[in-house]
C-alpha cells in the first residue's frame, strides 16, 4: 500500500509588511492641459526652461530613486511571495528549493492541457501557483 502524503498550505518564508513610499502614478506633465496625453505614463520633463524639471514650488512631483521599495519587498506580492512566470512542467522544477520566496504563475499562452500537469506538479513539489484555477473547466454532470 502507497502512503498518501499531504503537506500543508504553503506560506511565505519571511512575511515583512510591504510599505509602499508612493501608491499614486507620476502624472506627466501637462498632463492636465492636453487630452492626447492624460493617460500616458510618467516620462521625465528635459526641456530647458522646464519649471518641472527645475523643481519649481507648486509643481507636480517627480519620479526619483528615492521613492524605490524596500530591498526585501521589492518585487514581492500582497501574498508574500515573488512571481515566477512557468511555461512548462520543467519551470516548476526550478522553483523545487525556493518553494517558500517564490510562487509559479503559469503564463498566458499555455494550453488549459499542459495547465494542469504544471498544477500537479507544483501541488507534488508544494509550490504554490497563483493563477493555478486559470483556463480549466469544471466538468458538469450529464
Amino acid at each position: 500500500k502507497k502512503k498518501s502524503f499531504k503537506m500543508g498550505k504553503v506560506t511565505p518564508l519571511n512575511k515583512v509588511t510591504i510599505v509602499k513610499k508612493r501608491t499614486k502614478k507620476f502624472a506627466r506633465h501637462f498632463s492636465n492641459r492636453f487630452i492626447r496625453i492624460r493617460d500616458s505614463s510618467w516620462r521625465k520633463p528635459k526641456g530647458i526652461d522646464s519649471s518641472m524639471r527645475r523643481r519649481f514650488k507648486g509643481h507636480l512631483p517627480m519620479a526619483n530613486i528615492g521613492y524605490g521599495s524596500d530591498k526585501r519587498t521589492r518585487h514581492m506580492l500582497p501574498n508574500g511571495f515573488k512571481k515566477y512566470v512557468v511555461h512548462n512542467v520543467n519551470d516548476i522544477d526550478l522553483l523545487m528549493m525556493h518553494n517558500r520566496t517564490y510562487c509559479a504563475e503559469i503564463a498566458h499562452n499555455v494550453s488549459s492541457l499542459k495547465r494542469k500537469e504544471i498544477v500537479l506538479r507544483a501541488s507534488q513539489l508544494n509550490i504554490k501557483v497563483t493563477n493555478a484555477n486559470a483556463k480549466i473547466r469544471k466538468e458538469e454532470d450529464a
